[in-house]
């Protein structure tokens, strides 16, 4: 098996979101953080025969990028052989035991949509880089009546920066949370979904992957 340059990209994106992973039989890769408030799931050309942990995800894609198109021949849920191109070079890679690994027992049914809207790229690297530069934990969506605006602050320091990007117009009034480290995605286009419920839904208009992302407790609908 070879894995795709797309595949590669979303195994490194969803090891910042948890450096586990737990790859089932088929097409698909599913993660979760830690804190259980991060859920993402990608639909991926490859389709895997074997069910295998890995522990260190991180380790595990640095040992990929030691070859030139690498080839993966699978030893059941045990190990994995790569070898490169030329065939010279060869790595063994052992998988985890998975019951040390953090991975989703199942799926999330999203309740019905308070807030919708479309995120695009560029207002989410301009939050990414707000978020950055001026040091703000937090983010909100906050709709005041009028319209709706994408904020990155640190909502518990009044005297603190601050970073606004007005979204678009919003007939109602609401406040949804976030950490602003939760915010794991790819950078790209999204459609969001954000519920009473407090949870939010965003999922990419470009690629196949969505992310399901909890509100901080103190959101208000």
């Amino acid at each position: 098996m070879n894995l795709s340059n797309d595949t590669i990209a979303m195994l490194k994106n969803f090891a910042n979101i948890n450096q586990n992973i737990l790859i089932k039989p088929g097409k698909k890769l599913n993660t979760i953080s830690t804190m259980k408030n991060i859920l993402a799931q990608a639909d991926i050309k490859e389709d895997f025969s074997e069910q295998f942990a890995i522990y260190d995800l991180p380790e595990f894609l640095r040992t990929i990028d030691l070859f030139e198109a690498p080839s993966l021949k699978f030893n059941g849920s045990s190990s994995v052989a790569l070898s490169g191109k030329d065939g010279r070079s060869t790595s063994k890679y052992t998988f985890a035991d998975e019951s040390v690994i953090v991975a989703p027992t199942k799926t999330i049914s999203m309740p019905d949509t308070e807030v919708a809207f479309t995120l695009k790229k560029a207002d989410f690297a301009r939050l990414q880089k707000g978020v950055v530069t001026l040091n703000l934990p937090d983010v909100g969506v906050i709709g005041d009546g009028k319209t709706m605006r994408l904020i990155a602050e640190d909502r518990k320091n009044k005297a603190s920066n601050k970073f606004d990007i007005e979204l678009g117009t919003s007939t109602k009034k609401f406040k949804a949370y976030f950490k602003a480290e939760n915010f794991k995605m790819l950078e790209d286009d999204y459609d969001v979904a954000i519920s009473k419920q407090k949870i939010s839904h965003f999922v990419n208009r470009t690629r196949p992957v969505q992310y399901w992302i909890a509100l901080e407790p103190e959101s208000e609908f």
